[in-house]
């Protein structure tokens, strides 16, 4: 069943997120963190197949009401993004989730795509009440994670052909994990591109690795999250 629009404490104030619950009626939650693009339909569908395999999703609106399908628009509301803020928002959206009557473990775990796949991981560490951080192709140039501070799991889902986040900057980040003994599972899909899971960008979309990726992501958040 399609979610609806609910607001949450954020910020000393209220946000506002796309919110859809399991068929089950309850599950692990979820928050799906969009990409820079803002809250588009693709997110909203992304929510309720997270809906549809058992969790209780929610997808903030980071761009409070605005959206676009511009990447010059887009990249300016990336880059005006308050990074502060917006990891405030995240941290109510997780709370949101966390003492929802609908959720079954008491558990969350972030999900993000491009922009909000740096912001899964940021979040992560900034936020305790996260238990699981899934990664895909996260890059923002203002983002810059405390990794030390790290306390649940990352899977990282990356495309070799990728321009913004490239394989370069995938091994660093890496090598900084193992560094600090923590625990991560990354992989890289062969000759795809950024975004490769956003089938409403059938320019990149690959829906080979996207399924193998949605696979692994079902699989990383029921293990860590139930």
């Amino acid at each position: 069943m399609p979610g609806e629009m609910v607001n949450f404490s954020s910020n000393g104030a209220t946000a506002a997120g796309y919110l859809s619950i399991p068929a089950a009626g309850k599950g692990p939650g979820v928050v799906v963190i969009q990409e820079w693009w803002g809250l588009v339909p693709h997110i909203k569908n992304v929510t309720d197949r997270f809906a549809g395999a058992g969790f209780l999703a929610l997808a903030p609106d980071l761009y409070h009401g605005k959206a676009t399908q511009s990447p010059d628009e887009a990249g300016k509301l990336m880059m005006a993004m308050n990074i502060d803020k917006t990891e405030r928002d995240l941290a109510g959206a997780v709370s949101y989730l966390k003492s929802h009557p609908n959720n079954s473990t008491g558990k969350v775990g972030t999900v993000g795509f491009c922009m909000g796949g740096a912001l899964s991981l940021y979040a992560a560490t900034k936020n305790g009440n996260i238990s699981a951080c899934v990664n895909f192709y996260g890059g923002h140039p203002k983002v810059q994670p405390d990794l030390p501070a790290l306390e649940c799991a990352v899977l990282g889902l990356y495309a070799e052909r990728d321009g913004f986040v490239t394989i370069a900057s995938v091994r660093d980040l890496e090598r900084k994990l193992v560094g600090l003994g923590k625990d991560y599972e990354f992989h890289i899909y062969p000759g795809v591109d950024h975004a490769f899971f956003n089938n409403d960008r059938l320019e990149v979309h690959d829906r080979e690795a996207a399924e193998d990726a949605w696979k692994r992501t079902l699989e990383f958040l029921r293990r860590h999250l139930n």
